[in-house]
């Protein structure tokens, strides 16, 4: 998948508010999405750089909003 990082850095810098509520009564925290998305941007997007940890992050979290318009989070599930 390739990553817009202007889209990501919108998403950390602009829309906490959607991760905090798409994190909510998960057990994560908004901070730990907000760094696997800051590791991401400090390494140009390359998710294969992530751990298997940061990867379930990135893919229960972060991905969803990175498709999604702003305003409009998916469920967690």
């Amino acid at each position: 998948m390739e990553l817009n990082l202007g889209t990501l850095k919108h998403l950390i810098n602009k829309r906490t508010d959607e991760i905090e509520q798409l994190v909510a009564g998960t057990g994560y925290l908004p901070r730990t999405v907000i760094g696997v998305a800051t590791f991401l941007l400090d390494n140009n997007g390359d998710i294969d750089l992530l751990t298997a940890k940061q990867r379930v992050t990135f893919d229960r979290f972060i991905k969803p909003l990175l498709t999604t318009s702003p305003g409009k989070p998916k469920s967690a599930g």
